[in-house]
């Protein structure tokens, strides 16, 4: 039996995040990104980029190309309209998960529509494969499907076996999306104090007779539910928390838009529960250790 992978929770305050204030745009950074650099903290494992934007009625970001990334847009208020050099052209609203495989090479734009401000996540992570071909998913997650669950959204395509070609790629609704890594990605929202879900991390194939042998990595993230303050305002009173309890009892409060980094081993446990005065929506990744 494999030696057990120390468990380590590694919060990361929201006002210790990278931040820009562009007028149309508030912006924070959680790793490395255009004007932010922080040489420790550049990746988490596969995960290369988290910002949570908000972006002024009718602006956005202009056309610009990716390629090698996969790239993933999960809305937590307003409208985003989303072209691409695919062909695609989208109005995404809160619920919607838009989801790029950059691969070999893609442009798109992205605005905020013209009724409201919009807010997101934005994610990147790197494949485990270069040189694919760009593909496009979109999906609906409402309301009450992550209401009091920890909702899968992103799952490994090694996972999909011999259908990943029957994948829909814009009709599917809540089905789960392909992505070319070691990835989890969930979502959920508690909607009262005191509401929990558990995760346990995932075992791979040849895992069975390991006891939390390999390690996995973690990361959680508390939306900003109560609006995305400027980086000198303090988190709202009334707003969301987010304990987070390991099954070693170690655990940590996350207020809105603070994160934390796990360190653990496969098949090790996590309990999240709402403890504040708003519910609570956050993302988490389960992950390989590279």
């Amino acid at each position: 039996m494999s030696k057990s992978t120390a468990l380590k929770l590694i919060p990361r305050i929201s006002s210790s995040r990278g931040y820009a204030d562009h007028g149309w745009l508030r912006t924070y950074h959680t790793f490395s990104f255009a004007n932010y650099y922080s040489p420790a903290d550049m990746s988490y494992g596969p995960l290369r980029v988290i910002n949570e934007d908000n972006i002024a009625r009718a602006k956005g970001f202009d056309t610009h190309h990716h390629r090698e990334f996969e790239i993933f847009t999960y809305i937590t208020r307003g409208e985003i309209v989303h072209k691409d050099s695919l062909g695609n052209v989208e109005v995404l609203k809160r619920g919607d998960v838009q989801y790029t495989s950059a691969g070999t090479g893609i442009s798109h734009s992205e605005y905020a529509g013209n009724k409201s401000d919009a807010s997101i996540l934005q994610i990147w992570v790197k494949p485990d494969e270069a040189k694919l071909k760009p593909t496009y998913y979109t999906r609906h997650h409402p309301e009450d499907s992550k209401a009091g669950v920890l909702k899968k959204i992103i799952s490994p395509r090694e996972n999909f076996g011999d259908k990943l070609a029957s994948v829909p790629k814009q009709d599917g609704k809540e089905e789960l999306i392909p992505i070319p890594a070691d990835v989890e990605f969930f979502a959920s929202i508690l909607k009262e104090k005191g509401d929990s879900v558990d995760h346990t991390f995932t075992k791979k194939a040849g895992a069975e007779n390991l006891d939390h042998g390999r390690k996995r990595l973690g990361l959680v993230q508390l939306v900003m539910s109560s609006g995305i303050r400027k980086k000198s305002e303090s988190a709202p009173e009334g707003g969301a928390k987010l304990k987070v309890t390991a099954e070693d009892g170690s655990e940590q409060v996350l207020e809105e838009g603070d994160g934390l980094k796990i360190e653990a081993g496969e098949g090790s446990k996590l309990t999240f529960e709402s403890v504040g005065d708003r519910a609570a929506e956050f993302v988490f990744f389960d992950m390989a250790d590279k």
